[in-house]
């Protein structure tokens, strides 16, 4: 009797830390994006960049995006979406004051797990995005990795009014705190990964002809999508055992296969977060 006690405690046990190793996004921070070649899901962070999240809401709420094109797409690199010819109609497309990086507030829920990070003075997670930290200058920023999504500008650091890009490459780290990351893409990055390139001999990365571009049909919030049409996407929790024991593999490079063990250090975007479609 006390071994069957035992045993239905530890399957207990084992159902609520399964259950725990996942977390649904709000849907009122999540934004669909219907392209040519599929369905892409941003993430938002309004922790990190409130005015770039409420200016990227607005415009999917007025439908701005629909019909724009991927304009810029620079293969390893990102692809740029917007209106390139700038004569789509809005009243919410005045400059941006910069949303760099945020001071990190008493309950910041910043977990480190490289320090120093080759670029960063810690890397980590925040909110279930992978970010950087300065624990000297308490500031706390979203790093550039494959699917951080980011506000374009021009050299004005206050410029910034709508058009947005996708990494789609090797992490450009340098622009880590450079511009406005305001999300990133839960689900779909292999569609992304399928938009058309800009002619790799142009450094622009300005795709000329509109009919060789990637459109968007349309972009809109989950919360205003019905309920049943939604994506059941969830999220792995950072904090949840699959995840550390993941990293300290890595740290470790445990495997058989590896020789050389390395220096125990982790590039974070190499480690992002994993997803899933759970049944509703």
């Amino acid at each position: 009797m006390k071994t069957l006690f035992s045993l239905i405690l530890l399957l207990l046990s084992s159902a609520l830390f399964a259950a725990q190793e996942w977390r649904t996004p709000e849907p009122g921070n999540l934004v669909y994006l219907q392209l040519d070649e599929g369905t892409v899901v941003i993430e938002l962070a309004p922790f990190m960049a409130p005015k770039h999240v409420a200016r990227f809401k607005t415009l999917v709420n007025e439908a701005y995006y629909d019909g724009l094109d991927f304009y810029r797409v620079i293969d390893g690199f990102v692809a740029q979406a917007g209106d390139i010819t700038e004569q789509k109609v809005t009243v919410h497309n005045s400059p941006l004051g910069a949303e760099f990086s945020r001071k990190a507030p008493a309950d910041s829920n910043f977990t480190v797990v490289q320090s120093p990070d080759f670029i960063a003075p810690q890397t980590g997670f925040l909110h279930g995005f992978i970010a950087g930290r300065d624990p000297t200058s308490k500031d706390e920023w979203l790093l550039h990795c494959p699917g951080n999504v980011a506000m374009a500008r021009s050299t004005e650091i206050n410029s910034a009014t709508s058009d947005f890009y996708i990494v789609i490459g090797q992490a450009p780290r340098h622009l880590d705190r450079n511009m406005t990351s305001f999300g990133h893409v839960i689900y779909g990055m292999p569609t992304i990964q399928a938009l058309q390139r800009a002619d790799s001999n142009k450094l622009s990365g300005i795709i000329e002809e509109p009919e060789k571009r990637s459109k968007i049909i349309s972009a809109k919030l989950a919360s205003n999508i019905a309920v049943e049409k939604r994506l059941n996407i969830q999220v792995q929790d950072p904090a949840s055992e699959a995840v550390q024991q993941k990293l300290s593999s890595a740290k470790a490079l445990d495997n058989e296969f590896f020789y050389f063990k390395g220096n125990g250090n982790l590039d974070m975007c190499y480690y992002q977060l994993k997803t899933r479609i759970a049944n509703k």
